[in-house]
């Protein structure tokens, strides 16, 4: 039996003919591939400017400063994301704020985070946790009340859109993420989607600070890093982009599939729950189900492995963790995120997969559960 991992990059034969093209060409850092890939993902957010870097984590660091966070500053986010999301705002010397997930949607419950600002607070840091895009209109209307900046972590969700617009064209800052497991890849790396003005301060912070002035002038005027994207991963994306339509429009596919071929009514009877059935904005990064509390998940996870089907944790909650412990937080703070942590598995969902594949994991997750049920 094939083992059926819970993702897997989809990279065609011309990409890998181009990353070989590039390799033979000499120049093989940041160059004229990247610029042209800036310009087609700028095409893409419609006309909005772009900056790529070597990771969607220093996408994020690198929004929190050009938006003047820093010292003493405050960041409502979420405490279900992988950890990147907060690590930045510690980074920048700032601190988080944890506000809890509305249980359906598993995103930043927004009805929330007004009571959880103070006067430090400067900005609101939302994460489209599986592509399911937040609440765009609820989010930007309580910032422009509170006067505060947005960085989006839409690491999760290139492809998806609100209310009939991309995810990243219009906004504030809006951060993505292709790493290797992301709905487009450049193997490692991301890209910020930013307001015009921020584009020179930002490439000068993704390479160590430097201006250039002609043949012979530059300048450090700022404290930046080594965060530039290859042209190497550049074209990568270059062969990805296209095909990014196709992927979104396949992985709705095979969630519909998913939800036309579990029983329902047996998972809600098991404690089961299913992500929200979204086929027009979410790209559906990944299909999750939450176990009941009385189900140990590595058991679980245990058994669809042995039948030949991976899964994965996506995430445990931020709060929990010995970082975050020792800085005063308590993940029983946050009951929501915390049940949906300690209970979330990720199932398999990548463009390559077919209808029968689903219908495999399917097949392979109501016997676990049933034979679980039955143990109890």
């Amino acid at each position: 039996m094939n083992f059926l991992p819970f993702t897997r990059p989809t990279i065609d034969e011309d990409t890998i003919t181009g990353v070989v093209e590039v390799l033979r060409s000499g120049w093989i850092t940041s160059g004229p591939k990247l610029l042209e890939f800036e310009q087609r993902l700028s095409d893409y957010f419609s006309g909005r400017t772009v900056r790529c870097f070597n990771s969607g984590t220093c996408t994020l660091e690198i929004a929190l400063r050009l938006a003047g966070i820093g010292a003493g500053d405050e960041v409502i986010t979420t405490p279900l994301s992988w950890v990147a999301t907060s690590n930045v705002i510690l980074a920048v010397g700032a601190r988080p704020v944890f506000v809890d997930v509305d249980p359906e949607t598993r995103n930043l419950d927004l009805r929330w985070v007004s009571a959880a600002m103070t006067a430090r607070t400067k900005a609101i840091m939302p994460v489209d946790l599986a592509g399911l895009p937040v609440d765009r209109d609820a989010l930007y209307q309580l910032v422009k009340q509170h006067q505060l900046r947005v960085i989006e972590d839409a690491a999760q969700s290139l492809g998806s859109s609100w209310r009939g617009q991309r995810i990243g064209a219009c906004g504030d800052f809006v951060s993505f993420s292709f790493h290797a497991n992301k709905n487009l890849t450049t193997i490692e790396g991301g890209c910020l989607v930013m307001p015009e003005q921020y584009a020179p301060l930002a490439e000068k912070m993704r390479l160590q600070g430097v201006s250039r002035h002609g043949m012979d002038g530059m300048e450090v005027d700022v404290l930046g890093g080594k965060f530039n994207l290859s042209d190497v991963a550049a074209r990568v994306g270059l062969g990805q982009l296209p095909h990014l339509e196709a992927f979104t429009q396949r992985r709705r596919e095979l969630a519909q599939h998913y939800f036309t071929c579990f029983d329902r009514a047996k998972l809600e009877s098991w404690g089961v729950t299913l992500p929200v059935r979204d086929f027009a904005q979410s790209n559906w990064h990944m299909f999750q189900i939450v176990l009941p509390p009385t189900l140990v998940r590595a058991t679980f996870m245990q058994a669809m492995k042995e039948q030949g089907i991976g899964t994965g944790v996506h995430y445990p909650a931020i709060p929990g963790f010995a970082l975050y412990r020792a800085r005063g937080y308590r993940v029983q703070d946050y009951p929501v995120a915390q049940r949906i942590a300690q209970s979330i598995v990720t199932l398999p969902l990548f463009p390559t997969m077919q209808h029968t594949d689903v219908e495999r994991v399917v097949a392979t997750t109501m016997k676990t559960l049933q034979y679980s049920a039955q143990s109890l």
